[in-house]
């Protein structure tokens, strides 16, 4: 009898360490909404890119970045938006301030796990 309770318990923790695992519940929260953990992390590991566009949500266009120094991150937002003309100005924080054409642009920027970066763009960077 208890070789059965022992062997039940051990199942169950098995499903749900795997259903854990599978749907990625152990990383930490995503400030999108609509899309889940288990698709972002399917998503930049499938892309021969290492910055891919995950979504449009409230006037944002959201970017993950696989890397782990925030540095190289940085630069591989500024080369994107140099290409679209806009001109770097600063760093505070977390946020990256660009210009163009007397227009101003603020990218924030997120360290969601130890080699994920999030990146949060206004939109109408691109028109």
């Amino acid at each position: 009898m208890k070789k059965l309770l022992l062997l039940t318990i051990g199942i169950i923790f098995f499903l749900v360490g795997t259903f854990v695992f599978y749907n990625k519940l152990y990383l930490p929260p995503l400030p999108i909404e609509n899309i889940s953990k288990k698709t972002v992390i399917e998503k930049i590991n499938d892309s021969e890119t290492r910055m891919v566009k995950l979504s449009n949500e409230n006037g944002q266009e959201w970017y993950v970045i696989k890397e782990r120094d925030t540095s190289v991150a940085d630069e591989m937002i500024k080369e994107m938006l140099d290409q679209i003309g806009w001109t770097f100005k600063q760093k505070d924080g977390n946020g990256l301030f660009f210009e163009r054409h007397g227009e101003n642009l603020i990218v924030a920027t997120q360290k969601w796990t130890e080699d994920y970066v999030l990146v949060k763009i206004p939109v109408n960077f691109n028109e």
